[in-house]
């Protein structure tokens, strides 16, 4: 499915709370999700910077790149399955659709990492993990997007994707 040209701007509104860059802290983060919570990061820099928190995602979605430049994955010092597949700017892959909601099911870490790139793989993430998963993604030059899934956030997602085509 590709984001139509017209529509670009429609999905470059945050999706959640926006954390200026200069507010990113551990502290405000950790105010924002609850011990219980499901930690979903997508984004290098994103997941890189929770996992220098201590806090590991359960599943983390990333392609390698930061503001379109290559980059080094994120660093882990902890046991994490990885999981590939492709997806090109601009589009969402049916394939990395299945992959998510096969990976929400997992209790242990695990990454995606995405030949093309990830940045819009964050509304199937919103559409298909379960109620009190907190998303978490970098909203270029701003901050840090925190989503909390409920039923209201999973509807806007799901209206978006419907938009694609």
């Amino acid at each position: 499915m590709k984001l139509p040209e017209n529509l670009r701007d429609e999905f470059k509104s945050p999706l959640g709370k926006l954390i200026p860059n200069s507010q990113t802290t551990k502290e405000n983060i950790l105010k924002e999700i609850s011990p219980d919570s499901i930690l979903i990061t997508v984004g290098d820099a994103t997941s890189e910077k929770m996992m220098n928190f201590g806090l590991m995602p359960l599943l983390q979605i990333v392609d390698g790149q930061e503001k379109r430049v290559k980059r080094s994955l994120p660093k882990t010092n902890e046991p994490i399955t990885t999981v590939k597949c492709d997806n090109p700017p601009g589009e969402i892959y049916l394939e990395c659709i299945d992959i998510i909601r096969e990976c929400l099911t997992s209790t242990s870490p695990i990454r995606i990492e995405v030949n093309g790139e990830e940045d819009l793989l964050v509304i199937p993430v919103c559409i298909y993990a379960p109620d009190g998963a907190v998303v978490m993604y970098g909203q270029p030059n701003e901050g840090l997007v925190v989503v909390h899934v409920d039923s209201e956030i999973r509807n806007k997602t799901k209206s978006l994707l419907s938009l694609m085509k």
